[in-house]
């Protein structure tokens, strides 16, 4: 079987050619037709990396079929249509007994396509993140930044009846899908006037809540306007990663606010994975105009290189498995 893997050296993606996995007892085996590379993490953590990386961690969004199940598997049987935590590969062995994080398995019911189930890790954080602020009807919340956690954030912040969804990025591309998928309000994050613009819409308070996603290269400056664009009483939630530099705080600013950094309580994942594929289903969730690219699993090279190389142009990027 094929999988996507990482050598050493920057970029260096390559297709392994590797036995399919054996499964054990408590395991099924699922045949992939749709994975989804996520470009915080595969590209500032994977891609951008001198190291080689385990094969295992590369990419977390595939769904597929079940084409073998264990002898205690009671929950899933073949020919049962899954979303997955596994890495990009044509086959993956995944335990569903006692799994490291429940759920890593979930059926994905008939209306859902493999495209879109892919979203459903993503979708899933995107709910616990938004459930966390307590936002509500009364509320104005910030979404810094509109790749994929961001977007996926604003969609389910509407979704959960937050009062005022304000977008911000600097990219046309990110701003003009932001509009089209429903934010209140879509900022232009380099704009000099930014700070005011917030402070007009919320009639001069500030945010009830702002939500740094951007996180990369970007997202120490992000993290600094945020402490702008906050009301005191407020939240700033972070969730950015791979900055390559420590964040900077403004003692001053941050009197009187909240901070979280990114938390997600393991006990409530379960709830959460139910309300982020009935949010997929019905819509509510709207993954195919975030799709910008889909290649072959062949080209996986030249997608991550296209992720990494032309972020203006891209958003999602979908590796199809199942081309025949």
């Amino acid at each position: 079987m094929k999988r996507v893997a990482k050598a050493q050296g920057r970029g260096n993606i390559w297709l392994e050619e590797v036995d399919p996995p054996k499964i054990g007892p408590t395991e099924v085996l699922v045949h992939a037709e749709r994975s989804l590379i996520s470009r915080g993490s595969e590209i500032g953590r994977r891609y951008d990396r001198e190291e080689a990386i385990d094969p295992r961690i590369m990419g977390y969004s595939l769904a597929g079929h079940v084409v073998e199940a264990g002898a205690e598997v009671r929950d899933f049987t073949v020919g049962d249509r899954v979303a997955a935590l596994a890495p990009h590969a044509e086959y993956v062995a995944m335990e569903v007994v006692n799994p490291p994080h429940r759920p890593s398995v979930v059926s994905i019911g008939p209306s859902l396509s493999s495209e879109a189930a892919t979203f459903w890790p993503l979708a899933t954080s995107s709910v616990l993140w938004m459930e966390q602020t307590e936002a509500g009807a009364d509320d104005c919340m910030v979404i810094q930044g509109q790749g994929l956690v961001g977007s996926g954030c604003m969609q389910v912040a509407k979704a959960l009846g937050v009062g005022c969804v304000a977008a911000v990025d600097t990219l046309p591309l990110r701003r003009a899908l932001a509009d089209r998928l429903g934010a209140d309000r879509v900022l232009d994050g380099l704009d000099r006037e930014l700070v005011e613009q917030v402070r007009d819409l919320t009639q001069g308070r500030g945010a009830d809540v702002v939500v740094e996603a951007v996180g990369g290269r970007a997202g120490s400056a992000a993290f600094a306007q945020a402490q702008d664009l906050v009301r005191r009483g407020g939240l700033i939630q972070v969730l950015g990663l791979y900055e390559n530099e420590s964040l900077p705080l403004d003692s001053g600013k941050i009197q009187g606010v909240r901070l979280v950094g990114g938390y997600l309580d393991a006990s409530a994942r379960p709830a959460g994975s139910e309300k982020a594929l009935q949010l997929l289903s019905t819509g509510a969730i709207q993954v195919d105009p975030m799709i910008t690219h889909r290649f072959s699993y062949k080209e996986a090279k030249g997608a991550f290189d296209l992720l990494y190389n032309e972020l203006e142009k891209t958003m999602a990027v979908v590796l199809v498995w199942d081309e025949a």
